[in-house]
């Protein structure tokens, strides 16, 4: 036993003694550099680590054997079958289980000098003490709402006064892209929402009436023929254990199958029913049929885009590149974004993603809305208008003297005050005061102003 956890000492050193001859070296861009350096506390750094899948696996890998000794990680997933091809701390008798807490046994087994403490749950049932215990934070997360939440957290937290520093890594089969971002320093994570992919889709006209791609016929059964079977067979009280099925893998006639009212991509028999009805509509319509099957309406139900292996472990190599030189200062970080693109060879580019000044979350918010005196906008109207602009959930508005013009909950008071929504912003306020929007996505309030222009053009 005392040979082994001497093993481990010794290896933990050999790794520290590599990078005591790189950090206590000066450089160019490290000339004033302590030869008496301690390793120790460096190495010793909390690093919080938020998402253990394809990119989670890889940034944890690379951070223990970097020789980081203490990690978090937290992960509300649980392992799938579909994992195993990329996250390769995982392995078929784990599937099921939670992510975090096996990829925090698969490191500390292989890398013993390390401890990774796992949780299991969301990030927002942890606190902004939690959070503020590390030193860095690492994003290897695949949801554009837990990466807004977690970067409006660390914003409101260097808004406190502690500061704690970013690195977010994002991949989407052969592209990717590494971030560096200093809360209230540097630009923040919402100031790029306009650069993120629009979804893809398609007129409902044309999916209701003259589909051409075998797309439109996937669409047309998930967004239209669902919800009418769905409502036809709740309104004959049908219940789910008359489903009947010819086999596995297939359904008998509509009139023997009672839908549930929720589609859930999850439910073999539910994507199931989506592929018969898809083909049925592509062989009315003259449409090649033979790319629809369970894949198929999977990748467009739940968006998905197929992971790749290697770019994730580019991604997350880049991301760990940068919390070494934040946090032992060898080399300037990240100046602050990396794009990776692999489609066409390799190309890389790195340049400043400005600061906005308009940002929801690290930017002032005020704005100015002009409207013709003649054509006072509806308060719906601006509403949308901004739940747009700042891709708001469900905003509430009141006016800069605590009037509330519209608040989407609770309930009493969204049956409240909804019926303002029909009504000129001018018969609700006077054009003097501001209107105050608050939503779950804004770490402050946004202040507009009402500016009234002599034509008719708002």
């Amino acid at each position: 036993m005392a040979s082994a956890a001497e093993s481990i000492v010794q290896k933990d050193r050999l790794r520290h003694d590599q990078w005591s001859k790189i950090l206590r070296r000066p450089g160019p861009f490290a000339p004033d550099v302590d030869p008496q350096l301690d390793l120790n506390d460096l190495f010793a750094s909390k690093i919080l680590v938020v998402g253990a899948g394809g990119l989670g696996c890889e940034i944890l890998k690379n951070l223990a054997l970097s020789g980081f000794r203490e990690l978090h990680v937290i992960d509300m997933d649980t392992i799938d079958v579909t994992n195993l091809n990329r996250q390769f701390l995982f392995t078929e008798h784990d599937v099921g289980n939670s992510k975090a807490s096996v990829a925090a046994k698969a490191i500390m087994r292989r890398v013993p000098s390390t401890t990774v403490i796992p949780f299991h749950g969301r990030i927002q049932d942890k606190s902004l003490d939690y959070y503020k215990q590390f030193q860095l934070v690492v994003c290897g997360l695949d949801s554009v709402e837990a990466r807004r939440w977690i970067n409006s957290t660390l914003v409101s937290i260097a808004k406190g006064g502690d500061f704690l520093p970013l690195v977010d890594g994002g991949s989407e089969g052969l592209k990717g892209q590494a971030r560096v971002i200093l809360p209230s320093i540097t630009s923040c994570y919402e100031c790029s929402l306009d650069m993120l992919t629009p979804k893809t889709s398609y007129p409902i006209c044309t999916i209701a009436n003259t589909p051409r791609l075998p797309e439109h016929c996937v669409e047309w059964a998930f967004l239209l023929e669902w919800p009418r079977v769905a409502e036809k067979n709740s309104e004959n009280t049908k219940s789910s254990q008359e489903i009947s099925l010819q086999e596995e893998g297939s359904l008998r006639e509509e009139t023997s199958v009672s839908l549930a009212p929720a589609f859930d991509p999850d439910i073999p028999w539910h994507v199931d029913w989506i592929v018969d009805r898809a083909r049925d509509r592509a062989v009315a319509f003259n449409i090649n049929a033979q790319d629809i099957d369970r894949f198929f309406v999977l990748g467009i139900v739940k968006r998905i885009i197929p992971a790749v292996a290697s770019t994730n472990a580019i991604i997350a190599a880049a991301c760990c590149n940068e919390v070494l030189k934040i946090l032992t200062d060898c080399n300037p970080s990240l100046d602050n974004y990396m794009m990776y693109i692999g489609e066409d060879g390799t190309y890389t580019f790195t340049f400043n993603l400005e600061k906005r000044n308009d940002c929801s979350v690290c930017g002032t918010l005020t704005e100015t809305y002009s409207y013709s005196v003649t054509h006072p906008p509806l308060l719906s109207t601006l509403i949308h208008h901004y739940q747009t602009k700042y891709q708001l959930h469900n905003p509430s508005v009141s006016s800069t003297s605590g009037f509330p013009l519209y608040f989407s909950s609770p309930l009493p008071l969204q049956q409240a005050t909804s019926r303002n929504l029909s009504k000129s912003i001018l018969d609700l306020i006077s054009p003097t005061q501001q209107l105050v929007f608050t939503d779950k996505s804004l770490t402050t309030s946004l202040y507009i102003s009402l500016q009234e222009i002599s034509n008719d053009a708002s």
